[in-house]
């Protein structure tokens, strides 16, 4: 028989779709024979996976996760092509799962692919073989991992599908030597802000912002004052007014807080360090909404019809 080597399972996998333990058990039922495996994988109806993996995969779920000490909290999108697929039970247990494995690893999607699961399972099979099992293409998209040394990270699910699965999530993580309680419960206030305030934060901070983004909401800007009938000299002092009013909507620290429009996050984060007695940092937040910045295929029947059939 020949020798079962990582460059001949790792070559059944890319030709396969078929997770890693399931290509090297095919191998060795079929002496190494690449072709042979493949037949065998597609009798067991692991194959099919490579031929969903160019379909859309927008819905799903986000699983979130904070530890048992409250200290690291952890997002992981998990997508699916339906809706449908995201409320079966076998697909939220794994999105449970893999947020559980996000909190070993360093938050990288890569990271949580080849890490495995409380049953020995490698991640990447276990979507692999899901795929497989329900017939949708399936991915970890991305995740996100805040942890502190002192303080809390509070974890908000907005729209739950299940236990620890939702269509919108928010981490935010408060540092701080005070009271502990306090800075939870603050650092949950923080989180039901980003999810529900009307314009949702793009950074902690100015500095943070996104250079390009800044860039397009800059010519944005100077091409509205343009149309206006404002010469240009004088349009580009006007949007250094408008990016720094844009700045503070977009900006976390400097948004109103919902709870209270007539004080900032900023100032809410001041107050608290002041009640607890000790300085208060809001280290970071990350908000994952389902689906966001992802293509969604949709298919128009009619349309279809009308071309086959030549029709206007």
């Amino acid at each position: 028989m020949a020798e079962i080597t990582a460059a001949l399972v790792k070559d059944l996998r890319e030709k396969s779709g078929a997770g890693m333990m399931d290509c090297k058990k095919a191998l060795q039922e079929n002496g190494g024979d690449v072709e042979a495996s493949m037949d065998w994988l597609r009798t067991k109806g692991l194959a099919k996976a490579a031929k969903k993996a160019d379909r859309a995969a927008a819905e799903g779920l986000v699983a979130g996760k904070v530890s048992a000490d409250g200290k690291t909290g952890v997002l992981v999108e998990f997508n699916a092509e339906t809706d449908f697929v995201a409320k079966n039970e076998q697909f939220q247990g794994a999105a449970r799962e893999f947020a559980n494995v996000a909190l070993s690893v360093d938050g990288d999607v890569d990271a949580i692919n080849a890490a495995k699961t409380s049953k020995g399972e490698v991640v990447g099979d276990v979507v692999t073989n899901l795929i497989a099992t329900i017939g949708e293409n399936m991915r970890i998209r991305r995740a996100a991992k805040l942890s502190v040394g002192q303080g809390a990270v509070a974890l908000y699910l907005h729209n739950k599908q299940g236990d620890d699965v939702a269509r919108l999530a928010v981490l935010v993580a408060l540092e701080g030597a005070g009271d502990q309680p306090a800075l939870a419960e603050v650092a949950r206030k923080i989180a039901l802000h980003v999810a529900g305030t009307p314009t949702p934060p793009l950074a902690l901070n100015s500095d943070e912002l996104d250079p390009a983004v800044v860039a397009k909401e800059r010519e944005i800007q100077i091409q509205t004052a343009i149309e206006s009938g404002k010469p240009p000299e004088i349009a580009e002092k006007m949007v250094e007014g408008r990016i720094r009013k844009w700045q503070e909507e977009v900006v976390l620290l400097k948004q109103p807080f919902v709870m209270n429009p007539d004080q900032t996050i900023e100032q809410l984060v001041a107050e608290t360090a002041k009640q607890t007695g000790s300085p208060v940092t809001l280290k970071g937040f990350v908000r994952f909404a389902l689906g966001e910045g992802v293509e969604k295929k949709t298919d128009d029947f009619a349309a279809e019809v009308a071309s086959m059939t030549g029709a206007a």
